[in-house]
């Protein structure tokens, strides 16, 4: 049985085998020679292509990756002394040996006509953009719109930026500046209120000095945040020659009864602190706690409710938290959080200089006229308001008002605000928003 079925099976093979024998004639062998020669031959081909590809491919990788490490590395800036030996003030007094640090990104080019000025806001510092140091732990405060390809291209840009005149963060290793904390070289002994008052025109009279040293006669720009930006209105008012494009972020044009007002909520707290001493405190205690309750004070209305109450959600706040309610001297979660966070700030601040930036700021009126209309008709700049919507301090009246004075002035002024829920500090920690809205403002 095994035999026949064995027998069956060979028999079977050689059938098929007879029936494939004309298939493999060699006219058909010879068409599949040719044919599995051509496939070999494309597929090399394509395989070579695909390597190619594949190596092009990782080159483009390798350039695009160098390239963004280039333009993801750090800028980076050291911080320079301005010294201006006789300084005379809008009100008619001198201050000797001012000296004031500046710093800047990007280069000057040969005509000298890239420079754009920062003029930095109530609390800030010269330090705009960048780092110092590669491990510095954050970068300069506009870093979001300042450096190469940002919306001021350091690439096509100066940009420079100058500390204060009684810069508050007089204890900050990198801030210079000369205010009450300073030492009279009269005396030997700091200044104390024997400074004299100061205002924005001081400021940006500051600011020129640094830009003749350099050469500089006209701005391309000139842009700031808050008090930055009466700084930037200053100048577009004061000196309208020399300023072809003025940004002002969360700013104003003059202090109204109603912000002139607010800012004094910032000076009593630390005139009436004991240690304060109509502010002869330097040699003995400062007083630490008026001026953090004074920062108490900025910080929430720089700030919006919306913020206020997540923090709160955050940190469990509670209207009827046990302490509170049983010791008139405890605080609610939210007031600790909020102190805290003005006495680490508090650290590196001088009490007299708040009260002098407090005074520049309720002084201002754009040009230092009598009046808002003659120092607004002085502007001949081209303009860009950017105010907060939500700015609880300087409201977004301040900033659409003087764009329709502009504008009826038949001045070339644009506006747009700023969303979020960070208030007043939008325009610091979310001018990146109008990013775009900047980079078109200085391409015109």
């Amino acid at each position: 049985m095994q035999n026949s079925t064995l027998m069956s099976q060979s028999a079977e093979t050689e059938d098929k085998r007879k029936r494939l024998t004309p298939l493999l004639s060699a006219p058909t062998v010879m068409a599949i020679c040719h044919r599995v020669m051509t496939n070999i031959i494309r597929n090399a081909a394509v395989l070579c292509m695909l390597t190619l590809a594949l190596i092009l491919l990782s080159i483009s990788h390798f350039t695009i990756a160098a390239q963004n490490t280039v333009s993801e590395s750090p800028l980076l800036t050291q911080k320079q002394v301005h010294t201006i030996a006789d300084f005379k003030m809008f009100n008619g007094q001198s201050v000797k040996e001012v000296k004031l640090g500046w710093e800047s990104y990007g280069k000057l080019n040969a005509d000298k006509t890239n420079a754009i000025l920062i003029t930095h806001y109530f609390t800030g510092t010269s330090h705009a953009a960048g780092k110092y140091d590669l491990n510095d732990p954050t970068s300069g405060y506009w870093d979001s719109i300042i450096g190469p390809n940002k919306a001021i291209d350091t690439n096509k840009f100066f940009v420079l930026s100058m500390d204060s005149l009684a810069n508050l963060n007089v204890k900050d290793e990198n801030v210079i500046t000369t205010g009450p904390a300073s030492i009279n070289p009269d005396t030997g002994k700091p200044y104390g209120l024997t400074f004299p008052v100061i205002t924005m025109r001081d400021m940006v009279n500051t600011q020129k000095s640094l830009l003749d040293s350099l050469g500089i006669e006209k701005l391309y720009a000139v842009a700031g945040p808050s008090m930055g930006s009466m700084q930037a209105i200053e100048w577009a008012s004061a000196y309208p020659e020399k300023v072809e494009r003025l940004i002002s972020v969360i700013g104003s044009s003059y202090s109204d009864a109603w912000t002139t007002a607010a800012l004094e909520q910032w000076a009593i707290p630390i005139k009436l602190d004991q240690h304060w001493q109509q502010g002869n405190y330097y040699e003995s205690q400062p007083p630490t706690e008026g001026l953090t309750a004074a920062l108490m004070f900025v910080t929430q209305i720089a700030l919006t409710p919306e913020y206020f109450n997540q923090v709160g959600a955050d940190i469990n706040h509670n209207a009827l938290e046990p302490d509170p309610l049983q010791d008139i001297q405890a605080r609610h979660s939210i007031n600790e959080w909020l102190y805290n966070r003005a006495k680490g700030r508090a650290e590196k601040m001088d009490a007299n200089s708040l009260l002098y930036l407090v005074r520049a700021c309720q002084l201002f009126m754009a040009g230092q006229k009598q009046d808002i209309a003659t120092g607004l008709q002085q502007i001949k700049a081209k303009t860009l308001f950017l105010p907060a919507t939500q700015d609880l301090l300087l409201m977004p009246y301040h900033a659409r008002n003087t764009h329709s004075a502009l504008k009826t002035l038949k001045n070339d002024t644009q506006y747009a605000e700023i969303p979020g829920p960070l208030g007043h500090l939008e325009g610091v920690l979310g001018v990146q928003k109008h990013s775009s809205t900047i980079a078109a403002f200085l391409a015109n």
